[in-house]
């Protein structure tokens, strides 16, 4: 009997024991990594990325053309040395200022540097018109491939001037006017309509007082007679022949020992047509 129960209590002893052995194990597997806890409300820091920097494009090189070393006022003053001889004829045979010729040459041709004074020797700018038999070249102005006059000279392109304005009724008024009146005579062209710019008489009458170009209206206006006989022989010798009624440009170059070819091409005539009054010159300058 002693026996069973000693038997009995060592068989509940090692079951205490092996129970006791399988806790600890289970309390060992069961044993987890400590967690890792994320805060989400703290913003993930931005990824700046990498500054590019682009190459510095440098702009063309635009090289200017190259100019003359004159200054516009010294190709202003060739311009008035060159033609005022002639400016100052046309004001002693059509009464027209001195000044007013000079200036409306210096801002209509560019003091002779433009494009149609250069192919064409028109220095004031002058259409065709209906009824101009002579040269003719074609030019962008108001409208695209206008038609203006060409001459063989520029005394031509001076002369053409005097007759254009003496002989068109809506210019009639400015002959009224005094022969120094410059003012007049500016704000009279554009009246007449001569141009269409509204600045057109302020700029004659800004260049007429900054060149002092009255002073050439002056000389033809003053009482001695020597320089206006001076000038007209110096004219005369270029500009001799004023059409007359009957006559044809074959009789006028045969009197005057001309080819009728020679005769056209000195003033810039396309055809054989010439009118009564129109100034033709026998030798080219």
């Amino acid at each position: 009997m002693r026996k069973i129960l000693k038997f009995g209590m060592f068989a509940m002893l090692f079951l205490i024991v092996q129970v006791g052995c399988i806790s600890k194990k289970t309390v060992v597997a069961n044993k987890r990594a400590p967690r890792v806890i994320i805060d989400d409300t703290k913003p993930t820091p931005s990824v700046t990325p990498p500054v590019v920097i682009e190459p510095k494009v440098e702009p063309p090189v635009v090289v200017a053309p190259t100019t003359p070393t004159s200054s516009y006022a010294d190709v202003v003053a060739n311009y008035i040395a060159t033609y005022s001889d002639i400016a100052k004829q046309e004001m002693t045979t059509y009464s027209i200022p001195a000044s007013i010729t000079l200036a409306q040459g210096i801002l209509e041709s560019g003091a002779g540097k433009g494009n149609l004074t250069s192919k064409a020797n028109n220095h004031f700018g002058i259409k065709c018109h209906q009824g101009w038999t002579g040269g003719r070249v074609y030019h962008d102005d108001d409208e695209l491939q206008e038609c203006f006059r060409k001459y063989a000279d520029p005394a031509n392109s001076f002369r053409d001037h005097s007759l254009f304005l003496s002989e068109r009724s809506r210019y009639r008024f400015l002959f009224d006017l005094k022969k120094d009146d410059y003012k007049g005579w500016a704000k009279g062209l554009k009246k007449a309509g001569y141009a269409t710019d509204p600045k057109y008489p302020n700029k004659l009458i800004s260049i007429i007082e900054r060149y002092n170009l009255t002073d050439y209206d002056t000389q033809v206006l003053s009482t001695s007679g020597s320089y206006i006989s001076q000038v007209t022989k110096q004219v005369s010798n270029r500009t001799n022949h004023m059409v007359k009624e009957g006559e044809t440009l074959y009789s006028i170059a045969k009197k005057y020992e001309l080819s009728v070819d020679e005769l056209k091409r000195i003033n810039g005539l396309s055809s054989n047509d010439i009118s009564i009054g129109q100034a033709l010159y026998l030798q080219a300058q």
